[in-house]
C-alpha cells in the first residue's frame, strides 16, 4: 500500500502548483474554454512515449471505458475552469475534493458492489475526508444554485474518469491504458472546433499567451502532466476499494495550495493577493492535523 499512497502525495505536490498556475492564468486572457482545448490538445504529447514504453492496440472491450475516461476528464476541465472562472480557487478545488470521494465511493459500489475494508481503513478515509472538508468550509459563504450546479457536475465527472480509469488499467498495461486514454481526450477536444463559437473562443487575437502567461501556462501543464501521470499510476497499483481514499488525501494538495497563496499573497501580493484571516488559519491547522493522522491510520 505504501507505495500507491507514496505516488499520490507527489501527484497533490504538483497538482497544487498546476492549481496556481490555472488560478493566474485565468485571472488574466485566456477563457475556459481555450484552456481546456489546449490543455487537452497538449494530450497528444503523451504519443512521444511510444518508443519507450510497452505499446500496442487495446482490446475492443477496452476502447469504450477509455473513450468514457476521456470524455469524463474534458468534461471534468472545463466546467472545473468555469468555477475557477468564476469563484475563488480556494472554495472551488477544496469543495470538488471533498465532494468527489463520496461520489467514487457510490459508483464502486453501483459498479462492482460492496468491497471488504479493514476497519482502519474505513476510519482513515473519514479522518481524511473531514480534513478535506473542512478546508473547503467556509463561514457565512453564500451557496449560489450556480454554484452548485458547476462544483456538483465537475466533481461527478471527475469521479466517473477514476472509475472508467480504473477499468481500463485492469485489463490494460499502465502506459498503454494512459496513453491511449490520452489520445482520445485529444480527439476529444479537436470536436470543440466544429462548434463556431467554440472555435472563435479559442483562436481570437486576446486569448493568445503572452510571454508572462506562456511561461505559466506551460510550467502550469508540465506540473499538470506530471501529476497526472503519478496518480494515474496510484489508480493502478491501488485495489479497487481504495479509490476513494486516494481521492481524499486531495487533502494534501489544498495544504499545498494554502501554503504557496501564504506565501505568495505576503512576499508577492501584486502576482496573487487572497485574504488570510485568523480563523482561515486556525481551520488550516486542524486540517493538516486530521490528514496527518489520517495518513498515519493508512500507513501504519
Amino acid at each position: 500500500m505504501i507505495y500507491w499512497l507514496l505516488i499520490i502525495i507527489l501527484a497533490y505536490l504538483f497538482f497544487s502548483i498546476s492549481s496556481l498556475a490555472d488560478k493566474l492564468i485565468l485571472e488574466g486572457p485566456p477563457e475556459p474554454k481555450s484552456y481546456t482545448f489546449y490543455i487537452g490538445a497538449l494530450n497528444i504529447l503523451a504519443v512521444l512515449l511510444i518508443p519507450f514504453v510497452q505499446f500496442g492496440l487495446p482490446d475492443i472491450a477496452s476502447i469504450p471505458w477509455m473513450i468514457m475516461a476521456s470524455f469524463a476528464s474534458v468534461l471534468g476541465l472545463y466546467f472545473m475552469f468555469v468555477a475557477l472562472e468564476k469563484f475563488d480557487v480556494s472554495r472551488v478545488m477544496p469543495t470538488i475534493g471533498a465532494i468527489q470521494p463520496i461520489f467514487i465511493f457510490v459508483l464502486i459500489f453501483l459498479f462492482w458492489g460492496s468491497q471488504p475494508m479493514r476497519a482502519t481503513d474505513i476510519l482513515a478515509f473519514i479522518i481524511l475526508l473531514a480534513g478535506s472538508s473542512i478546508i473547503s468550509f467556509e463561514k457565512n459563504i453564500k451557496i449560489s444554485g450556480d454554484y452548485l450546479r458547476i462544483i456538483l457536475f465537475s466533481a461527478f465527472m471527475f469521479s466517473l474518469d477514476y472509475i472508467f480509469s480504473k477499468m481500463v488499467f485492469l485489463n490494460q498495461p499502465f502506459w498503454q491504458g494512459l496513453i491511449w486514454m490520452r489520445i482520445f481526450s485529444f480527439i476529444l477536444v479537436l470536436s470543440f472546433l466544429f462548434r463556431a463559437g467554440f472555435r472563435k473562443e479559442i483562436f481570437k487575437k486576446q486569448n493568445l499567451l503572452n510571454k508572462k502567461t506562456g511561461i505559466i501556462f506551460f510550467g502550469g501543464q508540465a506540473s499538470g502532466g506530471a501529476a497526472n501521470v503519478l496518480q494515474s499510476f496510484s489508480i493502478f497499483l491501488a485495489p479497487m476499494v481504495f479509490l476513494p481514499v486516494i481521492n481524499s488525501l486531495r487533502g494534501i494538495q489544498y495544504i499545498f495550495i494554502f501554503f504557496m497563496t501564504l506565501f505568495l499573497s505576503f512576499f508577492y501580493p501584486k502576482i496573487l493577493k487572497e485574504k488570510i484571516s485568523t480563523s482561515l488559519i486556525i481551520k488550516k491547522i486542524i486540517s493538516i492535523i486530521l490528514i496527518v493522522l489520517g495518513l498515519a491510520v493508512l500507513a501504519f
